[in-house]
């Protein structure tokens, strides 16, 4: 009877990897969804989840891996926005809503030519962190490093751009070239973070928790660490209501966070100096 109690079930292994892979995207989401917060750039992160779907179809149809179809198509995006921002002409959010609202339509006409591919088009919109594989963790944390050790690297010039872009100029910050490594970081995150909350929710993951720890944070550090446990409460909270409850993981994930935000804003907390 031990025996049998020790030995893991299916299930267990699908909710382990579940958890470990959420856990691995939070602990990301958090530094990066505090500069995201910091420098209002919510409606950016949307864009690149968004083209995300494009990554996918460009991958299936090329036979390339759907992560670097999707990294490749986000850092293309960034890219545009940097030098139709620096071109001028048109606002900031219209050229963030054309390349939004454009490149998720691309996606999905796209995958409207893929009738004999196998595509779970509502997994990657909102992710199944239940079905993610070795080979997907594998990913997630090899992702995951690479954008946790550039982000250390950049830490204390982007954090000086974000206090102020022309005096960080001044000091001879490399402003241009800081901004593109940002949104080249945010496109490995969202490559990485699709496969657990989906296309449609992954700003949120970055987004929420990062504003759910701020009221809580005194230095931008404590800030970016704080983001990530929450995000971790929120990916265990979401991977626990959706296993008792049968809703779907991704929403779950990102209702978790939101919990944790709205417990925010009705217990004491200080004013951040930052």
């Amino acid at each position: 009877m031990a025996a049998l109690r020790a030995r893991p079930t299916i299930m267990d292994d699908f909710l382990i990897r579940a958890l470990i892979a959420g856990i691995g995207v939070a602990a990301v989401t958090g530094p990066l969804g505090s500069f995201v917060v910091w420098r209002r750039m919510a409606f950016f992160g949307d864009t690149l989840a968004h083209s995300a779907l494009l990554g996918v179809a460009l991958g299936l149809l090329l036979g390339l891996n759907l992560g670097i179809g999707v990294i490749v198509v986000c850092i293309a995006v960034a890219l545009a926005l940097h030098v139709m921002r620096r071109r001028g002409g048109i606002g900031g959010d219209t050229v963030l809503g054309i390349l939004s609202h454009g490149t998720l339509a691309l996606g999905l006409v796209a995958v409207a030519f893929m009738d004999k591919v196998r595509f779970d088009l509502m997994g990657y919109l909102f992710g199944d962190i239940l079905a993610v594989s070795l080979n997907d963790i594998i990913w997630i944390y090899s992702g995951g490093a690479i954008v946790l050790a550039g982000l250390a690297r950049i830490w204390r010039p982007l954090l000086s751009m974000t206090v102020s872009e022309e005096l960080a100029f001044a000091e001879g910050v490399p402003v241009g070239r800081i901004n593109i490594v940002f949104m080249l970081l945010m496109a490995v995150t969202v490559a990485a973070a699709m496969k657990v909350v989906g296309i449609l929710l992954v700003a949120a993951l970055m987004i929420i928790p990062a504003a759910a720890a701020r009221p809580f944070s005194r230095t931008p550090e404590q800030m970016a660490v704080l983001a990530s446990v929450i995000g971790g409460i929120s990916v265990i909270g979401g991977i626990g209501g959706s296993y008792i409850w049968d809703t779907p993981a991704g929403p779950s994930i990102v209702v978790g966070a939101l919990i944790c935000f709205l417990f925010g804003t009705v217990v004491p907390k200080f004013k951040p100096t930052y």
